[in-house]
């Protein structure tokens, strides 16, 4: 895309305080915190097939404010707390591979958090320009991982989303589970995380940037395509809430990923945001 000179300073400079704010989302964030994003990232594929959470405290409606917790719902929770979004739908799933692993070395990718971060986010989101990680954090069982894309005319590598990853089990063998993101500049706050949705969903979060272009998708590891989409919706400004509607079809009882992203002006996606939501009985 061609800009103005004096539109392309302006996106130039907000670029940067984007990444600035990305960063320092990183870094104030505590991976070993063991509290539930506010704001987030089943099925099993690999890197050539590959979020985003934020703090426990974060603001949310239409929903629980964390995810379930209910005996019943824990063994499909990652660390008993997370939604599973990516690559295992439970568990079973991911025990499933790490026998599976100690007897063959199965797909030995699942053990890095960097290829698994991003196989999510160019697989699994179809983001393709997303291609590289600008840092990563890991403490214990917790991983943060910046992904993002190198700006234009040879610019610096600009971070699109802080994925949360945790360890899907005990074991040291256990694999990466992406379970959400850290939000700054793009965030997706309703429905809460963990919240049970039903079809169509009110999808919703606040964003600073420049005519920025939102689309709203929702998925799940068992279907290739989105379960549904929404937008283009317009927005910008500092801090201005965004919103939009979105109708989509899943099996009930499921965790589905509702991601938002925004581009355009250097990238067709520049920031992307996701959460973790359960369909009702009956809500698709």
């Amino acid at each position: 895309m061609t800009l103005r000179n004096g539109h392309r300073r302006t996106m130039t400079a907000l670029a940067a305080l984007c990444l600035l704010a990305s960063a320092c989302g990183a870094a104030e964030k505590s991976p070993e915190e063991g509290m539930p994003p506010g704001r987030t990232v089943p099925g099993q594929t690999g890197p050539g097939a590959s979020a985003t959470a934020t703090p426990a405290d974060s603001p949310g409606t239409g929903g629980a404010t964390g995810p379930s917790s209910s005996p019943n719902d824990d063994a499909s929770l990652v660390a008993g707390r997370y939604q599973p979004l990516w690559p295992f739908a439970d568990h079973a799933q991911a025990r499933s591979w790490t026998l599976s692993y100690r007897s063959g070395g199965h797909q030995p990718w699942h053990l890095d958090a960097d290829q698994t971060a991003l196989s999510f986010t160019q697989g699994y989101l179809g983001f393709k320009d997303i291609d590289r990680v600008i840092s990563r954090t890991v403490k214990g069982t917790h991983a943060r991982v910046a992904v993002g894309f190198r700006g234009e005319e040879g610019g610096r590598a600009m971070t699109a989303a802080v994925l949360h990853l945790v360890k899907f089990g005990d074991e040291a063998d256990a694999p990466w589970e992406v379970v959400g993101t850290d939000d700054t500049t793009l965030s997706l706050t309703t429905p809460a995380y963990g919240a049970s949705v039903a079809s169509p969903v009110q999808a919703g979060g606040r964003i600073t940037g420049v005519d920025e272009s939102i689309r709203v998708q929702a998925r799940h590891p068992a279907s290739e395509d989105a379960l549904g989409e929404s937008g283009p919706v317009q927005a910008g400004g500092t801090d201005q809430p965004w919103s939009a509607t979105l109708a989509f079809h899943a099996t009930p009882g499921q965790t589905v990923t509702l991601v938002v992203s925004t581009g355009g002006h250097i990238a067709e996606v520049e920031r992307f945001a996701v959460t973790g939501v359960r369909l009702t009985p009956g809500g698709g």
